[in-house]
């Protein structure tokens, strides 16, 4: 019995021993990955994992976020994973997104896996209108989005309507325009069409570097009140803490950058900012909820730490991280032009063997329309033989005839010859009885003399007809020809608009504006464009002159 209690207590403590498991989900922006972990890992275990499977070593920007109730929270490092108040349903779902912005991409950013999850991150946000988009801006970031997409274009391939299934601008533009789908894409493309050469990650940057300067572009905001109960949003980001005005994220009443800032601190639901003047009044704002203050802290100490980082000489794993992406974007352009060279060539080729054998065919074609006239010179030949042979058959004939009508002829003639030898005779015969008769009358004579006289009545006839003509009126040639004129001035003037309304982009969009569907925040942008104002200029409000309103 002793012996039994001993194993079942042994059984019991090797279960005891066994780790146990839970499983995660982690949804990236591009794919989603289960993993199994223990019980007792920490965030940092987990989310190394998360990093070694993605192949990041930027790990930096990046983080695990949850939704727990109507906020979002960041999965802390140094506590364990279910310690935290992670879902408790497995498996528990979190979600694998960059937590800070660089201030510059194309400085910061070194590896291509990192460089991609910005660019679907932040792509994903301006669709979702979390960040404000400019209308010109939104068109060119869709046709850089379609080049990492496709590739380089090839109007053979993207035919009209190869966009037909993509979500390319923000809903807020599109309603914004009387512009069609059809439209749209014809103005994209356009832009797409001169993208020619680059790669998708090549077309990645420049889409963030167009992004990194639109006003929302990195803010996290945060509704708050200042101490004298007026409501306010606190934006946090990678160059400093910014207050706006609740209904106006875009342009801040006042900013705070890192380096003017000396502590940052919260007790209970109070914040305190402290500027790096002792001079200079203290900040304070109450936040609704103790959770709020902490995740502002986290972004705060977060966005400083790497705000103080640059600034700094870079660490030798960065060094060594950007030697390696030198070395592998040297490597990839070689690459790059090597297969570049080898599709010249093979272009060439194809267009040489295309015009050999289009040079082939036209040789055919020669060589077949010289068989077909040496064909019909054969059967002139033959025709002509014929003709000649018909020809020297009726030459016969007719020397033949001709001989006929010779000797008929001769035989006619010894007759003529002989009745004019008759007639002759006859007329002797006659003047010889004449003769005799006329001894026979007692030489009677007997004359009658008869002129006849013949007039000639000339009658002339003359038919005249009327002169019959039918004229043009001048005045239906004078209106014809002044339409005419009328339709030229009229193309003439369509054309010009047509030209000036393609030669500027912005203009063309603008006259298909529907002005009562532009959001307040629509309206600020256009201010803000037209007092030259942008996100870097409002570092000139500095905390001195600022607090006071705060």
């Amino acid at each position: 019995m002793a012996s039994a209690l001993a194993a079942k207590m042994g059984f019991n403590s090797l279960i005891r021993k066994q780790p146990r498991n839970f499983s995660v989900r982690i949804c990236t922006m591009e794919s989603d990955m289960e993993f199994s972990c223990e019980v007792k890992w920490k965030g940092k275990n987990l989310f190394d994992l998360v990093c070694r499977a993605l192949g990041l070593r930027e790990t930096w920007f990046f983080g695990l976020q949850y939704n727990i109730k109507d906020t979002v929270a960041w999965l802390k490092m140094d506590k364990r994973v279910l310690d935290q108040e992670v879902p408790k349903e497995e498996p528990v779902t979190l979600h694998f997104l960059a937590k800070f912005y660089p201030e510059n991409a194309e400085d910061e950013l070194v590896q291509d896996i990192t460089q991609h999850l910005f660019f679907l991150q932040v792509k994903k946000k301006i669709l979702e209108e979390e960040i404000h988009c400019p209308p010109e801006a939104s068109v060119l970031l869709a046709s850089y989005a379609v080049h990492a997409k496709y590739g380089d274009y090839d109007p053979s391939v993207h035919k009209p309507g190869f966009l037909a299934e993509e979500e390319l601008l923000p809903k807020r533009v599109i309603n914004l325009y009387q512009m069609t789908a059809e439209m749209w894409e014809e103005r994209i493309t356009a832009c797409y069409a001169e993208h020619r050469g680059r790669t998708r990650d090549e077309a990645e940057m420049e889409y963030l570097k167009i992004a990194q300067d639109l006003d929302m572009y990195g803010v996290n905001y945060f509704l708050i009140r200042n101490k004298k109960g007026t409501d306010l949003l606190l934006g946090v980001d990678a160059l400093g803490l910014h207050i706006y005005e609740p209904d106006n994220r875009l342009t801040p009443k006042c900013s705070f950058p890192w380096n003017e800032i000396r502590n940052i601190s919260y007790s209970d639901k109070e914040f305190t900012i402290k500027p790096l003047d002792k001079k200079t009044d203290v900040f304070k704002f109450n936040s609704s909820r103790l959770r709020v203050n902490k995740l502002i802290l986290q972004l705060c100490i977060g966005n400083h730490d790497l705000f103080m980082r640059r600034r700094r000489v870079d660490s030798l794993e960065v060094q060594q991280m950007k030697a390696q992406a030198r070395e592998e974007r040297a490597r990839k352009q070689v690459e790059r032009q090597r297969l570049q060279r080898e599709k010249q060539l093979r272009e060439e080729a194809e267009r040489a063997r295309d015009e050999l054998e289009r040079r082939l065919i036209q040789l055919q074609d020669e060589a077949h329309m010289a068989n077909e006239a040496l064909l019909r010179s054969e059967q002139t030949a033959d025709l002509l033989a014929e003709k000649a042979q018909i020809a020297e058959e009726e030459a016969k004939l007719l020397a033949q005839k001709a001989a006929e009508m010779a000797e008929e002829s001769e035989r006619r003639a010894k007759e003529a010859e002989q009745l004019k030898q008759d007639l002759q005779e006859a007329r002797e015969s006659e003047r010889r009885a004449k003769h005799k008769l006329l001894e026979i009358t007692s030489k009677t004579v007997y004359t009658v003399k008869d002129r006849g006289h013949t007039h000639t009545h000339t009658h002339t006839h003359s038919f005249s007809r009327d002169h019959l003509s039918f004229d043009f009126k001048d005045t239906d040639m004078k209106r014809l020809s002044m339409e005419i004129e009328k339709e030229k001035v009229e193309y003439m003037e369509k054309s010009k608009h047509l030209q000036e309304q393609l030669n500027e982009l912005k203009t063309e969009i603008e006259s298909l504006k529907l002005k009562e569907r532009e959001t307040p925040l629509d309206i600020i942008h256009n201010q803000n464009t037209e007092q030259g104002t942008s996100k870097h200029s409002n570092f000139k409000k500095v905390a001195t002159s600022s607090v006071a309103w705060c």
